[in-house]
């Protein structure tokens, strides 16, 4: 059935990369979630009506709340296509995880909100009387709940959008939660432990699943947009990919910034040997630069760092150091690394880089590193700058 919708509704289907796909997309997950869940909302209130469900009810109107979602992922898409503009050179693609984060903070409104009306349901039952209808139009929305998630999970897949990811989490809460309530219903209907409010215990299990499915979907999204650490597979495909660079030696302070889906900017620091033409290097970075936009489709800036290879003094300072650093923590590592030779010592100059999961602090590191290597030489100095890594 998704694909046949995608057939008939996405023109250009395979270019998801492409804005207006992507919007083609958003909009056919929205305009689905909206319909469907508006005729859930209708079939579970009439059920909650005539049942005197309390949770069947705020079921009902959970789905009236993923409609109001849908609507609102609409929007957001429409926003995040929006081309760039003086106030926004990289444009409005965090829109989307604005509004991921709107769904996501009413998919726990709703929860709470069921919480408190399953709480009030075991203070002061009510009786429920439940049909063979109510059992056949349940069974019913528990399918279409569960053909949603599948449908959305597969788009969010394609598209690698959080707010459809969203929807997917929220619908098979949903499908959780109708469940529940049929079962419920199915205790009525067989006058199975009477004497036990079965219909208010189904609706805080529904609840207490609600809210934290919404938790864990909101905390995603926050990550998102305060700047999350990037993918280890994607980090480890870039550092794959130079190494088809025979001129790049290495490279090292790799930052990926996301400001929405396909509009990410990649920048890191590319090690080349200070003996190399600088006009050559330059095209080397230049052409790493195109080559990395046409295979991951991202901006990319590398700022070109020479160090030297062949000096042998400069190549046994540099292991020197290392060996210091290795015996304050092995987990620290250095780059950027110089010297400046005076009559009387010599200047060691690095970069630190310190696991954010260490126990000491950056100046704390910092300091026990400059600390070994002038007690090991007293003719050495260390300059360093600390630092914690970006991926």
């Amino acid at each position: 059935m998704t694909k046949l919708l995608i057939k008939l509704f996405i023109k250009n289907k395979t270019d998801i990369k492409n804005p207006a796909a992507r919007a083609a997309y958003a909009t056919l997950a929205s305009f689905t979630g909206i319909l469907l869940n508006l005729v859930l909302f209708t079939g579970k209130l009439f059920i909650g009506i005539i049942s005197n469900s309390v949770s069947a009810i705020a079921d009902a109107f959970n789905n009236l709340t993923d409609a109001g979602s849908s609507v609102i992922t609409l929007i957001g898409f429409r926003l995040s296509s929006k081309p760039v503009d003086p106030e926004h050179p990289h444009g409005h693609g965090r829109f989307e995880y604005i509004t991921a984060f709107i769904v996501n903070m009413i998919i726990i409104l709703v929860g709470f909100e069921l919480f408190t009306a399953s709480i009030n349901e075991i203070i002061e039952p009510t009786k429920t009387v439940t049909t063979s209808l109510t059992l056949i139009l349940l069974g019913i929305a528990i399918i279409i709940k569960l053909w949603l998630f599948f449908f959305y999970r597969k788009i969010g897949k394609l598209i690698s959008s959080s707010a459809i990811r969203a929807s997917a989490i929220d619908s098979i809460s949903d499908c959780l939660a109708t469940a529940l309530v049929f079962f419920a219903s199915l205790s009525a209907y067989l006058n199975f432990a009477t004497n036990l409010p079965i219909d208010g215990i189904a609706g805080i299990i529904v609840a207490i699943f609600v809210l934290y499915s919404g938790s864990k979907a909101a905390k995603e999204t926050i990550d998102l947009l305060l700047g999350k650490t990037p993918d280890k597979s994607l980090v480890l495909e870039i550092y794959e990919f130079v190494k088809d660079y025979p001129e790049i030696l290495g490279i090292h302070d790799v930052m990926i910034h996301d400001y929405g889906p396909g509009r990410q900017i990649v920048s890191f620091h590319a090690e080349i040997s200070s003996d190399s033409d600088i006009n050559h290097a330059h095209e080397v970075i230049d052409q790493l630069e195109r080559d990395m936009h046409s295979h991951f489709n991202y901006i990319v800036t590398i700022h070109l760092d020479p160090i030297s290879v062949n000096d042998e003094h400069v190549k046994n300072m540099r292991e020197f150091a290392e060996r210091c650093v290795a015996e304050v923590d092995p987990s620290f590592t250095i780059h950027d690394f110089r010297i400046t030779r005076g009559d009387n010592y010599t200047n060691l100059i690095f970069d630190l880089v310190v696991p954010h999961d260490s126990k000491v602090s950056l100046e704390s590191a910092v300091k026990l590193v400059s600390d070994k290597i002038r007690s090991t030489d007293k003719n050495c100095y260390a300059v360093i700058r600390g630092e914690y890594p970006y991926v």
